[in-house]
């Protein structure tokens, strides 16, 4: 099993390759939903895949689990960063080619001004446990996206997810506990 020490060991010299990721959430163990429940915050940890450094660019904060069936998949940071807002995945266009040379800060006031269009106050995805690699864990479910967020305990107030997208490499980011 993976030590915290460990983890923070393999976060702290990111980019990871994708397979030391893999053996990574491999190693960790299951998550039952309940311990899923409140609001956490986000960040990306990286292993060169083409979604690095998307999600900080535009200002993505989190995801809030109110209830199993209650889930804020998508929290970004409000302009000044002092609160936070949910955005319906189903509005954000995921499949727009992004070069890296374009994660700049500015996206963040971009998706900031499109508040009226990509914010939402429904749940857009729900928990549950599925099994993934041979283990069973809680998994944010996109209601709207064929997207499964798969967690792995690295602590009490800590989780590694890996996006389980057809056809595209694992993406992982941490959660933290608020």
């Amino acid at each position: 099993m993976t030590t915290v020490e460990d983890f923070t060991a393999l976060q702290a010299r990111t980019p990871v390759s994708p397979s030391e990721a893999l053996a990574l959430f491999d190693s960790l163990d299951a998550v039952p939903v309940a311990d899923m429940l409140g609001e956490w915050r986000g960040e990306e940890f990286p292993t060169g895949h083409p979604m690095d450094g998307l999600l900080a660019a535009t200002g993505w904060a989190g995801k809030r689990f109110d209830g199993p069936d209650e889930v804020h998949p998508l929290l970004f940071w409000n302009a000044d960063r002092s609160d936070v807002y949910p955005v319906d995945p189903a509005r954000v266009p995921m499949n727009m080619p992004l070069p890296a040379a374009a994660r700049q800060p500015w996206l963040h006031r971009v998706i900031t001004a499109g508040r009226p269009v990509f914010a939402t106050s429904r749940y857009t995805a729900r928990l549950r446990t599925t099994e993934f690699r041979g283990v069973a864990s809680a998994t944010m479910i996109y209601d709207a996206r064929p997207i499964n967020d798969v967690f792995r305990r690295v602590s009490e107030s800590t989780v590694l997810g890996c996006m389980d997208l057809r056809d595209s490499p694992p993406y992982f980011f941490v959660l933290n506990r608020l």
